[in-house]
């Protein structure tokens, strides 16, 4: 699990929208997650609704907020942004699948017109550093704290922010109901979901402005209840693969998210369920105890022994305590079971880059190459690129590396200093040549 470093909330697309005073708004400093097997579990989740939306799928992008509190929305219809802390707090699939239902519903509708022209293609930094103000989860929780992971942020500043009307949020509850009807999938997930939001609004104090533009969480689980008398798709069940994924993920997020007593207390070791294994072996090897955490690791492969993201964790184990070379083995296998998970080429290429060992540095850097023609905005991976270039001796491509890292974390003048140097050092009109050239005429994102 990885955070990058700039995230926000621009726009709420599911039932809470509380807006934060200046101040608040200038000190929370929110990230982005990235990890390849929660990210493929919302894209296996999200896939049919949006397919029953007509949405195109292959351009969503899902982005993962490192914040404790309920939140989910969408922006442009290419972007899905949901909160760690609703992940964690979705007791199972069919509540989560409802919040990406009602997000699609606005943007099928037309919800978003007003910013597709702006901001449909824009990149994440764009998108992020164009809001004007803070939507904040309507239960009031502190942002999650304790990640072992990288970090950093982007100090959002207050100007306002977007709001739907009662109509346009009820347009997209209807909506989401048909998607899941569509879908074959039960809509009792987002009446529970609601009903979570209900509990939670009641217990707040003083004036909420979502209570202003929204419809009360009681009147849509009403609404929803009417439509599962009738739908032939109340009872379906969550099938096992989705619950077993979903168990997955939350014990992945509570392993990095939580602090470690909290783990233990809440996965005591007694619980061989397989969020407990997850969180445990997360929370063991981030603390340092790495023998036990390999123990579960070597449980669950034992389990799932063709699973790409488990092979990947005792990687990331390996790796966090120092076993670099063992950890290059783990992530080979993650990348042989998953050649096209961009994520995973990318923590193998940083490992082999920590061997300091020239042919890793080569095989990184095709590692790195890989990863980048599938998912050319992550951001570490021109970093990594620029080193790997450099380990090799080639200075002209690793400032090129180094300028599209630039580029992509907003800093100008790094940008067009190394694109200026890879233009003196590359062949004119290679594509190298081209690009850097390309990168001086462009704004930074």
């Amino acid at each position: 699990m990885r955070i990058s470093g700039f995230a926000a909330i621009l726009f709420v697309i599911f039932a809470e929208t509380v807006l934060a005073t200046p101040a608040a708004a200038q000190s929370r400093n929110i990230s982005l997650i990235r990890d390849a097997e929660i990210e493929s579990t919302i894209r296996s989740f999200a896939s049919p609704v949006f397919s029953a939306a007509g949405l195109d799928q292959n351009a969503i992008r899902v982005h993962l907020v490192a914040d404790s509190t309920l939140n989910a929305f969408v922006l442009g219809g290419q972007r899905i942004f949901i909160n760690t802390g609703l992940l964690q707090r979705a007791e199972h699939p069919g509540q989560l699948i409802g919040v990406i239902a009602h997000e699609a519903g606005h943007v099928a509708g037309g919800h978003l017109s007003r910013l597709r022209s702006e901001l449909g293609n824009a990149t994440v930094k764009t998108i992020l550093s164009t809001v004007l103000g803070i939507a904040v989860g309507i239960v009031s929780e502190s942002p999650a704290a304790g990640i072992a992971v990288q970090s950093g942020g982007l100090q959002l500043s207050q100007r306002g922010v977007l709001s739907f009307t009662r109509a346009m949020e009820a347009s997209a509850d209807q909506a989401a109901l048909r998607y899941l009807d569509q879908a074959g999938i039960s809509s009792v997930g987002i009446k529970e979901f609601l009903t979570i939001l209900g509990n939670q609004s009641s217990r707040r104090i003083g004036a909420d402005p979502y209570l202003q533009t929204h419809p009360e969480p009681e009147a849509r689980v009403a609404a929803i209840e009417v439509h599962l008398g009738f739908s032939r798709y109340t009872d379906q069940p969550i099938p096992l693969s989705m619950l077993i994924r979903h168990d997955r993920m939350r014990g992945k997020l509570d392993g990095y998210l939580l602090p470690y007593d909290i783990v233990a207390r809440q996965y005591p070791d007694g619980d061989r369920s397989i969020a407990g294994r997850y969180a445990r072996a997360v929370a063991f090897f981030r603390r340092g105890d790495l023998a036990p955490s390999l123990a579960l690791i070597d449980g669950l492969k034992a389990d799932f022994p063709n699973d790409p993201f488990i092979y990947e964790m005792e990687g990331d184990a390996l790796f966090n305590n120092q076993q670099i070379l063992r950890s290059v083995v783990a992530y080979e296998k993650s990348v042989e079971l998953a050649p096209n998970e961009p994520l995973l080429r990318l923590a193998l290429a940083r490992a082999q880059l920590e061997t300091e060992n020239t042919g890793q540095a080569r095989a990184a850097r095709d590692n790195l190459l890989a990863a980048l023609a599938r998912d050319p905005d992550m951001t570490n991976a021109w970093r990594q690129l620029n080193i790997a270039y450099g380990r090799l001796g080639d200075q002209a491509n690793a400032a090129l590396a180094h300028a599209e890292f630039g580029f992509r974390i907003g800093d100008r003048s790094l940008a067009e200093f190394q694109a200026e140097k890879a233009l003196r050092l590359l062949d004119r009109g290679s594509p190298g040549w081209l690009r850097a050239k390309d990168l001086l005429s462009r704004p930074t994102r």
